[in-house]
């Protein structure tokens, strides 16, 4: 299974440092990552023409590969728009207010229930469905949008995502990697993600509440209340007296469907794309049904009105992702895709690559395994997947076990959640940008907060997993 890294190997690491330092000095990484776009290209082809058309490719790529989300997060903002313009928003979560009334209530029920969606439906929906009903609770009880943003990402990306114990398509890529039964791997790493999620989960919570009493953290006025009074002032005149019946009945019907939406996945074992294409179906159809109740003049035009407005979100949002993701999408296939058959025979992608080197350079015994079973899954997560690079991790899993002497399962499940929380979307950017989006904070900053908790997760899991071999 040996790898020969190339100076793009070499290249492609040094660039992932920059990048990463970057992100941690809060400085923008728009430039290092076109820089190491062009210099990549430049090494695979040898020509400065290449280098240059693989900056805009790698861009479409990324924008290609990103493009379902920055459109659902665009329909439900344009959703939203309408909603919190009628004051249905304000109806429809009033019954919630009861149940969660401070901020230590939010994070937790939140996050509970985003867990408990994600098992069954995977993150991306869950995090639609939740923050369209219960980030204006969350907010009328002080916890800041970023803290609702981090109870989403860490209980749904992070512990539903990383175990995947229903619809188990984590454990299945890695088992298969591993050649391990699936069982072996559910079992293994029970104990871990409950590790993990415990002490990730607890961690941010205390850092929100210091940050809060120390004024670090603020709650806002809604930005989105803001953005809708200045877009829609010059059209208030245009808006229908609702009355109370009405505006009751359709703050009911907007859970009532996304209930629906649900049983729906459930019943037709809907997931990834689909559930959330319908749920952005969904999103278009409510705005519609309400738009049509509140505009006296041209709903037809208020229709399209919001739905600009939601997609001019989307893309300001995604913009400062793009370029991020475009550079970490060349770790994988984008490469070939880009700038032709440049890696060497037997390659599995820059990261993969790294990844294989990395685990045949260590001393094995069960704590380097273990320590190196969490980086290798780590550095797989870095192209915002979580699941491109779970096979390897369980392939690399087999091999150390094989060294040691035991704990198959163990390695294998410590390597996918290592993976998965990186990748799958708590720590990279683009990967956070569902729940960013949603409650409107800032993706990077997102990433920033996650990562100390989810990094002392990582080290209380793996010592763990060593007690475990």
């Amino acid at each position: 299974m040996g790898i020969t890294l190339t100076a793009l190997h070499w290249a492609y690491l040094v660039f992932i440092l920059l990048v990463i330092a970057f992100i941690v000095l809060k400085k923008d990484t728009s430039f290092i990552c076109v820089a190491g776009i062009f210099v990549l290209g430049f090494i695979a082809t040898s020509t400065i023409t290449h280098s240059v058309t693989g900056i805009f490719n790698s861009f479409a790529y990324a924008i290609k590969e990103l493009l379902g989300t920055i459109l659902v997060i665009s329909i439900i903002y344009g959703m939203s728009r309408v909603l919190i313009t009628t004051g249905i928003n304000e109806a429809m979560v009033h019954p919630f207010t009861r149940m969660i009334r401070t901020p230590s209530m939010a994070y937790w029920v939140i996050g509970i229930l985003m867990m408990i969606i994600s098992c069954f439906f995977w993150p991306s929906p869950a995090v639609a469905l939740m923050g369209a009903v219960l980030l204006p609770v969350a907010l009328k009880a002080k916890l800041p949008a970023m803290g609702v943003a981090v109870a989403m990402n860490l209980f749904g990306h992070g512990i539903a995502l990383s175990g995947d114990f229903i619809i188990q398509g984590a454990p299945k890529l890695t088992a298969d990697g591993a050649g391990i039964p699936v069982g072996d791997v559910i079992t293994a790493s029970v104990p871990l993600v409950i590790i993990m999620g415990i002490v990730t989960t607890i961690a941010a919570f205390w850092m929100l509440r210091r940050d809060l009493a120390s004024g670090v953290l603020k709650v806002e006025e809604e930005a989105w209340e803001k953005d809708t009074v200045v877009q829609i002032k010059d059209g208030e005149d245009c808006m229908k007296k609702i009355p109370a019946a009405t505006k009751k009945l359709l703050a009911a019907m907007v859970p009532v469907l996304f209930t629906l939406d649900i049983l729906m996945m459930f019943i037709l074992k809907l997931q990834g794309g689909d559930a959330t294409a319908l749920i952005g179906g969904t999103s278009i159809l409510i705005l519609i049904i309400v738009s049509f109740a509140a505009y006296k003049a041209d709903p037809l035009g208020k229709i399209t009105r919001h739905l600009i407005e939601g997609l001019q979100f989307g893309f300001r949002v995604f913009g400062p992702v793009i370029p991020i993701a475009a550079f970490f999408y060349l770790g994988d296939s984008a490469i070939t895709d880009i700038f032709g058959k440049v890696l060497p025979e037997g390659s599995m992608g820059l990261v993969n690559d790294l990844g294989v080197a990395l685990a045949g350079t260590v001393p094995l015994n069960k704590g380097i395994g273990a320590v190196t079973a969490t980086v290798v899954g780590a550095i797989t997560g870095l192209d915002g997947s979580g699941f491109s690079g779970i096979s390897l991790v369980g392939s690399i899993a087999k091999l150390f076990s094989i060294a040691i002497g035991t704990g198959a399962a163990t390695l294998t499940a410590l390597g996918q959640v290592a993976a998965i929380w990186v990748g799958g979307g708590t720590l990279i950017p683009w990967a956070v940008i569902p729940a960013a989006a949603i409650c409107g904070v800032d993706p990077f900053e997102l990433a920033r907060r996650n990562l100390k908790p989810v990094v002392i997760g990582l080290i209380v899991t793996t010592i763990a997993a060593i007690f475990l071999l």
